[in-house]
């Protein structure tokens, strides 16, 4: 039998994109056909993942659709854009559906993995006779909040006291403002979109997930057995990325120098660094910018902190060179080698937006995680690493935003936050617990293994499918 031809369809903005790319290359380094297709304004970024396969059987093809972002009011797919704005980008990439669609119709592929913004994907699948893979890009663990949270409406006297998600296998607790507002004006468009996604999904042959079986086994198994759904496991997909150069230019082009950054990493002890970002799509304002640098300079810690190039003015004067001035601090404008940094053994502690990517990634380099959610399924991630794997803190009461802004956490939470993660005793225990996942993480994409196993799982699946239809 011919090799399985899987064809990806990310969405455009980085955080989507990335994950997606890792995914196909994974996918031919196991002998698969894959191919990307995407937009002319993002098909650069792959360049990096292209150059990856030029050994593998099959090289990863790039077929390229033509998409004016800028038609909807929207230069580029990563700026940030309100939740209004996103319906309307939305609304505008259904146009694609016609397209991919003659694609599909010349290429035949075994397989459509499509990423959540794409529902029309289910329809495009059933008219071909091939099967439509959902990714979502988050965990087993938010899969099952989520789904328990759609049937559900909490009897609480306030947005702010606490309730227990049911049935899940883990005594959780959230509070309404840590959810989506839906009755928020600027929400209620995109809300539409997020139930197009999760009837999409429903529809779907199945469901790929960027996790891995020992991470969060009760939610794979609640997720498969109890909810029913077809699914695979078969990340952290980011360990694709085994070279330097790999990890540096993941994404695209870092804005620090590699050699200067790693100098000054290696010029700090072993688990003496916390590192601060909060992903491309948060945008945090200028009072709380204000407040991370006062906090961070409280710190008897030293930190990376990456800010957003057009968030430089707003740092504190004199604040950069201060701590220039003491080695304390290196702060860098723009993208960020974020996978070479966490993994580097003196950084210890992370401070994330608990954005999919951002978590698995920290689990990876076994750092344990002060959790800053803002938007999204953020909270639920929060949730996982501070309630489920032990491996964080939670950085005080914050509330899901509509508009993925950062605002009102002052800078005495953040310094506690910091010292707890940091510190010799609880940091510790939460940095052991995060490195035995580490070790675990690394195992499971060796053949064999759960990861290795289950992507084979998947293969094999398609391969059936191709031949029932075949026969039929």
């Amino acid at each position: 039998m011919t090799a399985c031809h899987v064809v990806f369809l990310p969405f455009m903005a980085y955080g989507h994109m990335i994950p997606m790319a890792d995914m196909a290359v994974l996918f031919a380094s196991r002998g698969l056909q894959t191919t990307i297709v995407t937009t002319s304004s993002s098909a650069h970024r792959l360049t990096k993942s292209i150059q990856k396969t030029v050994n593998y059987t099959h090289q990863i093809a790039l077929h390229i659709i033509d998409f004016k972002a800028g038609e909807v009011g929207i230069d580029n797919p990563d700026q940030i854009i309100s939740n209004e704005r996103m319906y309307g980008l939305l609304e505008a990439i259904s146009k694609l559906q016609e397209p991919f669609e003659e694609f599909v119709e010349k290429s035949q592929p075994d397989c459509i993995v499509a990423y959540m913004f794409f529902p029309w994907t289910t329809e495009t699948a059933a008219r071909f006779n091939i099967p439509r893979i959902a990714f979502n890009g988050t965990g087993f663990f938010a899969l099952c909040v989520s789904d328990a949270l759609s049937r559900y409406q909490p009897t609480v006297s306030s947005d702010s006291e606490p309730f227990v998600v049911p049935h899940i296998p883990h005594e959780i607790k959230l509070t309404r403002k840590q959810l989506p507002q839906l009755e928020a004006e600027e929400f209620k468009m995109f809300l539409k979109v997020i139930m197009q996604a999760g009837e999409a999904e429903a529809k779907s042959y199945g469901v790929i997930v960027n996790s891995f079986y020992e991470l969060e086994p009760e939610y794979v198994h609640h997720y498969r057995e109890v909810l029913k759904r077809k699914s695979w496991h078969v990340g952290p997909v980011s360990l694709c990325n085994k070279s330097t150069e790999d990890k540096l230019e993941r994404g695209k082009k870092s804005a620090v120098d590699e050699h200067g950054c790693l100098k000054w990493l290696e010029s700090k002890p072993p688990s003496s660094v916390i590192y601060v970002c909060f992903g491309s799509m948060v945008k945090v304002t200028g009072s709380q910018l204000h407040e991370i640098a006062m906090g961070l300079e409280a710190c008897d810690e030293s930190f990376i902190w990456v800010i957003r190039n057009d968030q430089e003015a707003w740092i504190p004067e004199g604040f950069e060179a201060r701590m220039q001035a003491k080695g304390k601090g290196l702060i860098i404008k723009g993208w960020a080698p974020q996978v070479l940094i966490l993994e580097h053994e003196s950084v210890g502690g992370f401070v994330t937006h608990c954005g999919w990517n951002s978590v698995l990634e920290g689990v990876s380099s076994g750092v344990a995680m002060v959790a800053w959610p803002i938007m999204a399924e953020q909270f639920y991630n929060a949730k996982l690493v501070t309630d489920v794997l032990r491996i964080g803190v939670s950085i005080g009461d914050v509330e899901w935003s509509a508009d993925s802004t950062c605002e009102g956490v002052m800078r005495e939470a953040i310094e506690r936050a910091v010292a707890r993660v940091m510190g010799a005793e609880e940091g510790e225990d939460m940095r052991m617990r995060a490195r035995e996942l580490k070790e675990k993480a690394k195992k499971v994409v060796e053949k064999g293994r759960s990861s290795y196993s289950d992507l084979t799982t998947f293969i094999e699946n398609i391969k059936e499918f191709k031949y029932k239809t075949t026969v039929a």
